[in-house]
C-alpha cells in the first residue's frame, strides 16, 4: 500500500486538530512536513507528528518528495496558496471555504487541469452518517414527494475571532455554511443552479460579517431547501427536518426519526364540495385515521465527526493511488460558492461593496 507523503500548511484548529490528528493515525498517510508561522505550533507539530517544520510554505514549492499538500491556512488565503501549489504541480486538499467568488474557483479548476493534478475540497460533512441516512430514507420513497428539507446549525453564542471578519472571509455562510450548503445542494439535486433567497443579520458577533443567515433554494420539480445558521437561537432545533407528502423525518448526525403512511393502507377519499357533516348532521372537519409507520436510526459505532474525515481520506487515497474519480469535485463546489456569492449580493447592508 502506497503511503501518501503529506505536508500540512497551517497548524490551527483544522490543520492540527482535524487533518493532522486523523492522518497521524492512518497508515495510508505520512505527515512529512508541517507549516505554521507560530513557533509554539511548529514545536508542537514536530513533537506530535514527528515531522519537519517550517515557518513558511515557500520552501515546499520546489520539493519532489511530497505527494499531497493540505491547505488549512486562514480562509482568505485558500485561493492564493492553493494556486501556488497547483502551479507547482502538487495534488492539493483545500479546507472550506474553497473561495468566496465563483471566478476564483474557475481559476483553481483551470490550474489543476493545466497541471494535471487533483484539487480536492475538504467537504467531509457530505459523509456525515446522519446525512447519508437521511438521503437513504428520502431516496427510498417512503416519505413520498419531498416538499421541503430544513438543514440547520443554530445555537446561542458570541464570537470575536478572525472568522467574524469579512476581510478574512469570515461570517456564518463562509465558515459553517459550506458544510450545510454542500448538503443542501445534494438534496436539491445535481445540475441547474437553484433560485436563491437569502436574509442575513449581525446578532451577537463582535465582527463585521453575518452570524445569522437563512437561505432558501428553489427550483422546478425540486424540493425547497432551507439552510439556517444562527448564533441567536437559544432553543436549538434538529439538524435535519424533512417534509414529504406521505410523512416526514427529523434528527441529526447520530439519531433520526421518521414516520409515514402507506397509500395502499389509507382510507379512500375524494374531493367533496358540499359542507362536511358528521353522523348527527352537524358541521365537521376533515378527519381520518392514517396508520403511521415509525422508524428510527442511531449511529452504532464511531464518532459522528471523525467518521466523515475517515471516509474523505479513504476515498482520496483511492483517487491518488488507483485513479478513482474524486468523490467531491471542484465543479460541484463551484455551484456552492456561486450560491454563497448570490447570498452576499442580496444583502447589501452587510456586503454593500460586493461586486
Amino acid at each position: 500500500m502506497k503511503k501518501i507523503r503529506t505536508a500540512i500548511i497551517g497548524q490551527g484548529r483544522s490543520g492540527r486538530g482535524i487533518h493532522g490528528a486523523y492522518m497521524n493515525g492512518d497508515r495510508r498517510y505520512e505527515i512529512v512536513a508541517a507549516v505554521d508561522p507560530l513557533k509554539e505550533r511548529r514545536d508542537r507539530a514536530a513533537a506530535e507528528f514527528g515531522c519537519e517544520v517550517h515557518a513558511d510554505h515557500k520552501p515546499l514549492l520546489k520539493r519532489k518528495d511530497l505527494d499531497l499538500i493540505v491547505n488549512t491556512t486562514p480562509s482568505h488565503l485558500h485561493v492564493p496558496v492553493t494556486l501556488e501549489f497547483l502551479k507547482a504541480r502538487f495534488d492539493v486538499v483545500c479546507e472550506k471555504p474553497l473561495a468566496n467568488r465563483a471566478r476564483d474557483v474557475d481559476k483553481l479548476i483551470a490550474a489543476a487541469r493545466k497541471a494535471r493534478r487533483k484539487l480536492a475540497v475538504f467537504q467531509q460533512n457530505r459523509f456525515n452518517p446522519g446525512f447519508q441516512q437521511m438521503l437513504k430514507v428520502i431516496r427510498g420513497g417512503v416519505l413520498g414527494r419531498i416538499v421541503q428539507v430544513n438543514i440547520t446549525a443554530s445555537g446561542f453564542s458570541r464570537r470575536w475571532d478572525w472568522q467574524t471578519l469579512k476581510a478574512r472571509h469570515g461570517g456564518s455562510l463562509l465558515n459553517t455554511g459550506p458544510h450545510l450548503m454542500d448538503q443542501a445542494l445534494q438534496v436539491f439535486g445535481a445540475g441547474a443552479m437553484p433560485e436563491v433567497f437569502c436574509h442575513m443579520d449581525r446578532a451577537t458577533t463582535f465582527g463585521d460579517a453575518e452570524d445569522h443567515v437563512v437561505v432558501t433554494l428553489r427550483g422546478p420539480n425540486r424540493p425547497s431547501v432551507v439552510v439556517e445558521i444562527s448564533s441567536c437561537c437559544t432553543y436549538g432545533t434538529d439538524s435535519f427536518r424533512v417534509y414529504g407528502t406521505q410523512g416526514g423525518l427529523t434528527g441529526g448526525a447520530a439519531h433520526l426519526d421518521w414516520k409515514y403512511y402507506r397509500p395502499r393502507e389509507a382510507p379512500k377519499q375524494k374531493l367533496v364540495r358540499a359542507p362536511i357533516v358528521n353522523a348527527d348532521g352537524l358541521p365537521a372537519y376533515c378527519r381520518e385515521q392514517l396508520k403511521l409507520h415509525e422508524r428510527s436510526w442511531d449511529l452504532k459505532k464511531g464518532d459522528q465527526y471523525a467518521s466523515p474525515t475517515a471516509t474523505f481520506y479513504k476515498l482520496l487515497h483511492k483517487t491518488l493511488t488507483a485513479g478513482a474519480p474524486l468523490a467531491i469535485t471542484p465543479e460541484e463546489i463551484r455551484r456552492q460558492i456561486a450560491v454563497i456569492e448570490i447570498c452576499q449580493k442580496q444583502n447589501p447592508r452587510i456586503y454593500g461593496g460586493r461586486k
